[in-house]
């Protein structure tokens, strides 16, 4: 006869076959562990990578990116209203001094400065002739004054004539009255004129002036003309290289309107950027490394762009070195900013075995041996890592990932 089996008694068969079970899985995992331990506790030497501990300086560094730039690149803009004719150089262009780049339809520009000519050529003309009438003006008044002075003279002959005649009885006191009257009347005409005479120098002066100051602001304007009209021949004013050209060949071009830039590629500057969350720490002055194919270049950061955009801010290195091979328009490099440097330090070539901690486990390389040693991290960059402890300087450290060996207290190195 059957016995029921109560549900008491099937949980604590299922509780103790589930006991069973992950007890037999601790024991695979141990076992794995345990021969995984016993098969890497030997490393053939070509695996890893080494370096000595050596005695030096050493700078932290923070990390930026940054892109190769001429230092210097002239833009040239449209000195005149005028439409593309024709694009004679186009961008990678290399180029010379006075070398054309590109010709601008100048017909409209030319034709206002002829109009211009002949209005300047006109009001010259008319400033001739406005000499001529005023000379002419000027000599009859002075014509008239002479005239005025010879018939004073005669009044006043007269006059004496009169006083003689007086005296000898033969003439009129009425007569001498209206001989002065009259010399006064013509000295007093003689004295209004020569008024008119001073007023109409003046006024001659004036009008002169005047006219030759139009004429000077008429003719600066023509110059100024001019000179757009010659700069409107685009060409290069220093050699170099064509980044940029505008191609739209008969659309109309506004004046300062972008027509060419041309860079100078004997000098190169990095414009570089980092997170805004290193703002405290970057400084005009400070120094900076910029790689190129592991290759490093020395410079100083000269400007640093006031405005955050997109949480990042933007800074200028100049490089101690302008212009190498390696150097060119647009490429991107990586940049290190030194925020500190100390003298007289443990330190070794930085490597995939230094994961950035303060306080790590790295591998000494002895007689054959690997051995592990705790050290403290200090002062790091792309090239090196300080020990502050932990090491002495001469011995071999293991600067390869060692993290598949994080259990082991010594690996036996094979050659």
């Amino acid at each position: 006869m059957d016995k029921v089996i109560t549900q008491e008694v099937i949980t604590k068969r299922k509780k103790k076959s589930l006991l069973i079970a992950l007890f037999t899985l601790a024991l695979l995992v141990s076992a794995a562990g345990l021969i995984r331990a016993a098969f890497r506790s030997s490393l053939q030497k070509s695996a890893i990578t080494t370096a000595v501990v050596e005695m030096g300086t050493i700078e932290n560094t923070i990390t930026a990116s940054g892109i190769m730039q001429p230092e210097f690149e002239q833009v040239i803009t449209s000195p005149i209203e005028a439409s593309i004719e024709k694009v004679l150089m186009d961008a990678g262009s290399t180029v010379n001094t006075g070398q054309s780049v590109l010709l601008l339809d100048k017909t409209a520009s030319q034709t206002e400065y002829d109009k211009a000519t002949f209005q300047l050529e006109t009001k010259r003309n008319g400033i001739a002739k406005l000499k001529l009438e005023l000379d002419k003006s000027f000599s009859d008044l002075q014509s008239n004054n002479d005239i005025k002075q010879l018939h004073i003279n005669s009044l006043a002959a007269s006059l004496e004539d009169a006083k003689r005649l007086y005296k000898a009885g033969g003439g009129t006191k009425e007569d001498i009255e209206k001989a002065e009257l009259d010399l006064k009347v013509a000295q007093l005409e003689k004295k209004q004129l020569e008024n008119e005479i001073k007023s109409k120098q003046q006024t001659m002066r004036l009008e002169m002036r005047e006219s030759e100051l139009a004429a000077d602001i008429q003719e600066n304007e023509l110059k100024g003309l001019q000179r757009k009209l010659q700069l409107a021949n685009i060409v290069a004013t220093r050699p170099g290289v064509v980044t940029w050209v505008n191609k739209n060949i008969g659309a109309s071009i506004h004046q300062g309107e972008s027509l060419v830039r041309i860079a100078d590629l004997s000098s190169f500057k990095v414009t570089g950027s980092i997170s805004d969350s290193y703002v405290d720490q970057l400084h005009n002055g400070m120094s900076a490394i910029v790689l190129i194919n592991e290759v490093p270049f020395r410079g100083t950061v000269t400007s640093i762009n006031p405005s955050v955009q997109n949480g990042v801010i933007s800074f200028d290195v100049q490089l101690e070195e302008h212009s190498n091979k390696l150097f060119r328009p647009n490429m991107k490099v990586e940049v290190y900013l030194v925020t500190d440097a100390k003298s007289n330090v443990m330190k070794v070539a930085n490597g995939p075995a230094f994961k950035g901690a303060a306080v790590q486990d790295i591998f000494i390389l002895k007689d054959g041996k690997a051995q592990r040693r705790t050290v403290h991290i200090g002062m790091t960059n792309f090239d090196f890592v300080e020990l502050k402890d932990g090491v002495q300087p001469g011995e071999v450290v293991i600067t390869s990932d060692m993290s598949d060996y994080k259990n082991a207290k010594e690996i036996t190195i094979k050659n």
